[in-house]
């Protein structure tokens, strides 16, 4: 008698434990290659450029980010006063794969091309994205509106407010390297 009620209740948690883990999961995942957000960005294909990271540029990006930025150049592409980032930065644990649109120093679209973590994959929803569509960079270096949080998934909102900071950055760079040609 003792064992049956034993099974239906460890059968009951497991049944309980696996619903409650799978909205958490379900966070999990690339939703858009690289390539793919590009062709979306650009009716005709942008051009394939680099930014190369230079020691005032890698200061300026320390503050924006927090840490020192690694590598030696930062790859985007541009069509006009349009230029597309695709971006990663750590959440909690994992890095995010941002694809951001800048167009006239002011964002055009942020989405989530991948999210690694376990937890606060609600940033990658346009309902959340949306809020950043005409963000600018104020002269500290961050965005010159308010961003709403999300619960439990705080460290993931940081990471696309850093990233949507660091793109109308770089982007202010080439806008300053068209005018030097």
């Amino acid at each position: 008698m003792f064992k049956p009620m034993l099974k239906a209740l460890l059968l009951t948690g497991t049944v309980l434990l696996t619903s409650l883990s799978s909205p958490m999961v379900m966070g999990k995942g690339v939703f858009q290659s690289g390539p793919d957000f590009v062709a979306e960005v650009f009716e005709q294909q942008g051009n394939a450029k680099v930014l190369w990271l230079t020691n005032d540029i890698r200061q300026q990006t320390k503050v924006i980010l927090g840490r020192p930025v690694t590598g030696l150049r930062i790859r985007y592409h541009q069509h006009g006063n349009k230029t597309a980032w695709i971006l990663d930065e750590i959440g909690k644990e994992m890095p995010i794969t941002i694809g951001v649109v800048v167009e006239a120093n002011k964002i055009a679209q942020v989405k989530i091309l991948a999210y690694r973590e376990s937890r606060g994959g609600e940033v990658r929803y346009s309902a959340y994205t949306r809020q950043y569509l005409g963000a600018a960079l104020n002269d500290r270096y961050k965005l010159d509106q308010s961003i709403d949080g999300i619960t439990g998934a705080t460290l993931s909102v940081w990471a696309v407010n850093k990233v949507a900071a660091l793109a109308l950055y770089y982007h202010s760079l080439t806008e300053q390297t068209q005018a030097d040609q």
